[in-house]
């Protein structure tokens, strides 16, 4: 009996030992969030990054009860917010709001000091968006077929605009060029505010931007859309023909923005964040919100969107090696 008592003994006190292995991810989860939230932005306020995340940080705090806060570190892109998050306590109590650049970034970069598929989670993404092509209000070319047939006629003669070397619309504006068989001069800038000016003065012919820093010009006529470079039509701007639609094959790039989380962070605490912010991204008030920044929600699981990630750096890194595009 007392040999039976010390085995039970040993195998009740193997249990216990095993259990924090289990419990403090649910419990923690269950409990979650107990102290305010901190969303870390890489760029200054007033930009779609910023302005995403500080509707969602509202949305949550609402919801929650639990004060969610908007850091804003605006440095090399986004490099320090994401390095900050990465190196953060994986307890799911700092968060940052990514964009498409991310993973362009990641493309690129070889000198990240994070590694971008292992040192931060998925979380969600939140909305995915257009960008469209763009030319002045007198520029000659009317469609997406005059731009294209006027690049054939005279190779490298018309004029392209970026916010800067291997920034996201130098991507697309490339990976439209290919589709299209059509050769175009770039001209990098230090930010869009600077290549618009340029495209309304008649220094660039072409600009691909995102709907959120050109539809004002457009809707304003001072500039002119040829096209939106999503898959298909976006409600954003549904009048304006698809890059593919138009026959351009495989040309398609959105934008997008998500939340990551420190690599590390208890998997039921991802997936109660992320659906809460599934939740929150597909209400009437967020649809109407995201539609008028030139956004339409996009949910996702986790595990969908770390798929995602993966592919979408894989994919700039063709693009990158085919147009022979550097990091600034």
């Amino acid at each position: 009996m007392p040999h039976f008592t010390l085995r039970r003994w040993l195998v009740l006190a193997g249990l216990t030992a095993a259990l924090p292995l289990t419990q403090p991810a649910h419990a923690q989860a269950a409990a979650y969030p107990a102290k305010p939230i901190t969303i870390v932005v890489g760029s200054a306020p007033g930009g779609s990054n910023d302005v995403f995340a500080r509707a969602i940080a509202k949305r949550l705090q609402d919801a929650w009860g639990q004060s969610v806060v908007v850091d804003n570190k605006p440095s090399g892109g986004g490099v320090l917010a994401n390095s900050v998050v990465a190196r953060a306590a994986p307890d799911g109590y700092t968060l940052v709001v990514v964009s498409s650049t991310f993973t362009t970034g990641a493309a690129i970069r070889t000198n990240l000091p994070y590694d971008a598929t292992k040192d931060l989670k998925p979380v969600a993404m939140l909305a995915r968006g257009p960008m469209l092509v763009t030319v002045g209000k007198d520029s000659p070319l009317k469609s997406i077929e005059d731009l294209v047939a006027q690049a054939k006629a005279s190779p490298g003669k018309l004029n392209y605009g970026t916010s800067g070397a291997g920034s996201i619309n130098h991507f697309a504006t490339e990976l439209f060029a290919d589709a299209a068989g059509i050769k175009m001069t770039h001209i990098p800038y230090k930010g869009m505010g600077p290549a618009t000016n340029d495209l309304l003065a008649g220094q660039i012919e072409v600009l691909v931007a995102s709907a959120p820093s050109i539809l004002g010009q457009v809707r304003s006529g001072r500039v002119r859309a040829l096209a939106v470079t999503t898959a298909t039509r976006s409600p954003v701007s549904p009048e304006l023909p698809a890059l593919e639609e138009a026959g351009y094959k495989g040309s398609a790039a959105d934008l997008w923005w998500g939340v990551l989380a420190p690599a590390g962070t208890p998997q039921p605490v991802v997936d109660k964040l992320n659906a809460e912010l599934n939740k929150q991204v597909q209400s009437a008030e967020m649809k109407d919100f995201f539609l008028k920044e030139g956004a339409v929600p996009a949910a996702m699981k986790p595990a969908d969107f770390a798929t995602f990630i993966g592919e979408e750096i894989g994919r700039w890194k063709a693009v990158a090696m085919k147009a022979d595009i550097q990091p600034e």
